[in-house]
């Protein structure tokens, strides 16, 4: 999983502040959030929780589906993480 383009969100708690982002390296771009390497929203909020993902085929498609997830409502974002993850667990530790 080290060099796959990856569409994520993150979630500060439970039902909590959520963002989403792309990357091509999902295990260290989450780190850096987890260690507030990442100046702005996510640190300011405290979005540390990895709480869904989703890997895709190339970098194209995932900024599809991201700019998709983002233009949905919150209420579309929730449901989207609990299809997956629906104890809001955190997944970090699945993908290191």
């Amino acid at each position: 999983m080290i060099r796959q383009p990856a569409v994520y969100i993150l979630a500060n708690r439970r039902n909590g502040t959520l963002y989403s982002g792309v990357t091509s390296n999902l295990v260290k771009r989450v780190w850096e959030h987890r260690n507030d390497l990442v100046d702005g929203f996510s640190r300011r909020y405290a979005a540390h929780l990895l709480v869904f993902y989703e890997l895709h085929e190339s970098m194209e498609l995932a900024i599809a589906r991201e700019k998709q997830i983002k233009a949905g409502s919150r209420l579309k974002k929730l449901r989207l993480i609990e299809s997956m993850n629906p104890e809001w667990e955190d997944l970090y530790g699945g993908i290191v």
